[in-house]
């Protein structure tokens, strides 16, 4: 069964169903890595500051919101975690809607919805209203800190959740500037006539199993050829950052060794984490000014 990302509940009244969410789609795009075509080399990404060209450390990156042309307002980390809405872990149903009410470019990503053995039942009985009444839910949920719009409907034997576009994230169709050509299209009916007809001689079921990336399998297999014929090129690592990670799974054991030795090592680690606040606390900070010049957006 595939790996669950988010565990909570359906709740709307007094109905709460508990679920856990499973990605309903996957990626088999080819991933290319870049290379140095001299040495063989990964290549990586730099953060430059656009003025000086000279790379910049990530403690001294902030972040900047454009208020107008080249004025920025900078917030805080601390900031910006405080506008996180509240993770409830409930896909919180505020109203049932026609499917057909939800425009098809508002749709954006699917989810599963899997029942826990102790909400098996409610979820049934969930999935079967909303055939019955063919109705979805709209729903608010928080996934990663940040709060979506979505709909939950059924699917065959289950419930799908779709996270939807905020409708402010949409465009109108007015954005088009259609003229009447298109918008009061003047066709006479042997055109319509012949149209029907083309599709009607090219009309074929739904068949999933017949529709292949083709890009994707042309460069699996130039992959396979190449490999075959021993066309493959060794690239190295940066031996420091295997060491980094080592030390960092070192530091982790030892962390936990000690943990499980008793209380007085734990009581040591929280008095030396205490005077470290309180030292924290008493060193003056920099202020910072609301608004500051700067060029270069944060990634």
């Amino acid at each position: 069964m595939a790996r669950a990302i988010w565990k909570g509940a359906i709740s709307f009244g007094l109905v709460h169903i508990p679920v856990a969410l499973v990605s309903a789609t996957t990626s088999n795009s080819v991933d290319f890595d870049w290379l140095d075509k001299r040495s063989m080399d990964p290549v990586g990404y730099k953060r430059i500051n656009k003025v000086t060209g000279k790379e910049v450390t990530k403690e001294n990156i902030v972040k900047g919101v454009l208020h107008e042309k080249d004025r920025y307002v900078v917030l805080s980390e601390e900031e910006i975690r405080s506008a996180h809405p509240k993770s409830t872990q409930t896909i919180d149903i505020f109203a049932f809607v026609d499917s057909q009410q939800i425009p098809l470019q508002n749709i954006d990503t699917p989810y599963f919805l899997t029942p826990d053995k102790r909400g098996e039942k409610v979820y049934a009985l969930l999935r079967e209203t909303l055939v019955d009444t063919q109705k979805v839910a709209l729903a608010n949920v928080v996934l990663h800190t940040r709060e979506h719009l979505a709909a939950v409907m059924p699917l065959e034997s289950a419930l799908v959740m779709v996270i939807l576009r905020w409708p402010a994230d949409v465009r109108e169709l007015d954005a088009l500037e259609l003229t009447e050509a298109v918008t009061d299209a003047r066709l006479t009916k042997s055109e319509r006539d012949m149209a029907k007809r083309l599709v009607k001689d090219m009309s074929a079921d739904w068949q999933p199993d017949q529709y292949h990336d083709t890009f994707q399998e042309k460069i699996m297999q130039l992959v396979q050829t190449k490999a075959g014929e021993g066309k493959i090129e060794d690239v190295e690592t940066d031996p420091g950052e295997e060491e980094r990670k080592s030390a960092d799974v070192i530091d982790l054991t030892d962390l936990l060794r000690r943990s499980l030795a008793g209380k007085s090592s734990a009581s040591k680690t929280r008095k030396s984490a205490a005077k470290a606040k309180v030292a924290d606390k008493q060193s003056p900070k920099p202020k910072r000014p609301a608004v500051r010049k700067k060029t270069g957006k944060a990634s």
